[in-house]
């Protein structure tokens, strides 16, 4: 570095940071959990020893302390978080998650904005969209929507390597560190007229900077254009025309959206909805082809080869956000289906694609002043025939105890209350169903 040889490492560059799994985590805890194990047995056989006896091989090894390791890990640990199931989306964003928070890492009042920033070798790995509002912006990102994590921890793209040779289009995921020594071209970018010398020349990627080159120095390319973005950008219409703020608020809206009670697809759509409903899992897919037996709301049979096949359904669970999990059949008794096809449609999901919401007309205009600022006018119709009206589950639990008076009892005789605020209570207290 002194003679001026060398050059200095980026410290921001992804080929110098590792991506800690949770199996990694699970590993350290088991490893915590062993040496706790460890400490008791010696401390078993001392105490045996002084009292000149001989332990049994139950008392030298218990399941405490990996149990008590284990629940101290997903109850405190600052990463072990309850999985968001507000809608399918939410469900599958969730889990590819990447943060720098957490032990070893950084907080959002010391993180510098070099951390925060885009770095060029998130290109295809890391969404440059997608991220947390707020204190923890830039901290909390996700993973591209062809993104995968390498033996080693780092986050590889694929790319289709272009042979000049024989024509063969082969594709490779690269790590963050292989793909600056070639010239890397979008994948919409080689539709080129051959004839014409001035449209031979397409835009390319090397070594974090973007060059215009002639397109047979081009060593690979893409293979999508929403290659770069995360599963919740992608879904964006025309994301290329938005302003980056308001596709970060975009991508985060659609993971508050809650199934509605009668939803529908989108009218403009990128083309991923259907690919998202399915990975997400909440539609019920038939494994193998086959004849339908019989279908009602809990359950779907189907005859496939010489055997019958129970399909159990979702029926109104409330996930962890209180939202409603429910499946509908959409397959009628006796119709032949074939692998892969949608048995019965999830919350927020119509014919296997995703659906957050509804179709509505929207006016740009004022209304005498109704809608000054950023209020907001909408029709009566969204109320009163409940266009927008969704399901939410709670649970609701109530103790008795036996106090030093005697035991606690659930009665409707409640004094000093008139009877039409105990109209919703039967006659032992407890509220009405249906009418909760």
């Amino acid at each position: 570095m002194k003679f001026g040889m060398g050059t200095l490492d980026d410290m921001n560059h992804l080929k110098n940071k590792r991506i800690r799994s949770v199996a990694d985590l699970l590993q350290d805890q088991f490893g915590l959990a062993l040496v706790r194990l460890e400490n008791m047995v010696r401390g078993t056989i001392c105490g045996a020893i002084r009292l000149k006896l001989i332990p049994t091989p139950q008392n030298l090894v218990t399941s405490t302390p990996p149990t008590t390791t284990f629940e101290s890990f997903f109850g405190l640990h600052p990463l072990s978080q309850v999985l968001d199931r507000t809608n399918p989306l939410t469900q599958i964003v969730h889990g590819r998650k990447l943060s720098y928070l957490g032990p070893g890492g950084v907080t959002g009042r010391t993180a510098s904005f070099r951390i925060r920033d885009i770095h060029p070798s998130h290109y295809g790995r890391i969404c440059p969209i997608d991220t947390s509002e707020g204190i923890n912006v830039g901290l909390i990102g996700s993973l591209a929507i062809h993104g995968r994590i390498g033996r080693w921890g780092s986050i590889e793209s694929p790319f289709y390597e272009i042979d000049k040779r024989s024509k063969r289009i082969r594709m490779l995921f690269l790590p963050p560190s292989r793909d600056e020594y070639y010239m890397v071209a979008t994948g919409n970018s080689l539709a080129l007229n051959r004839s014409i010398r001035e449209e031979q020349i397409v835009p390319a990627r090397y070594r974090q900077e973007f060059l215009t080159i002639a397109w047979e120095e081009v060593h690979l390319r893409s293979i999508f254009p929403f290659q770069y973005f995360s599963i919740g950008a992608s879904l964006i219409p025309f994301i290329e025309h938005n302003d980056a703020n308001r596709a970060l608020m975009s991508s985060n809206m659609q993971r508050q959206a809650v199934p509605l009670f009668r939803s529908e697809k989108c009218i403009v759509g990128t083309g991923l909805e259907r690919q998202v409903a399915l990975d997400s899992g909440a539609s019920a897919i038939a494994e193998h082809e086959g004849k339908i037996f019989y279908t009602d709301t809990e359950k779907i049979l189907l005859l496939g080869n010489g055997e019958t096949l129970n399909i159990p359904l979702v029926m109104y669970q409330g996930s962890n956000k209180n939202t409603c999990m429910h499946q509908k059949p959409q397959v009628q008794r006796g119709k032949c289906i074939k692998r892969g096809q949608i048995l019965a449609d999830g919350a927020a999901t119509i014919f296997g694609e995703l659906a957050l919401g509804k179709n509505i007309l929207v006016v740009y205009m004022p209304w005498e002043g109704y809608n000054s600022e950023d209020a907001v006018l909408i029709s009566e119709r969204l109320v009163y025939e409940d266009i927008y009206t969704s399901f939410h589950i709670r649970k609701y639990e109530i103790q008795t105890h036996v106090t030093s008076h005697g035991p606690e009892k659930i009665t409707k005789e409640i004094p000093h209350l008139e009877a039409h605020l105990l109209r919703n209570l039967d006659k032992n207290g407890i509220v009405t169903p249906d009418l909760g």
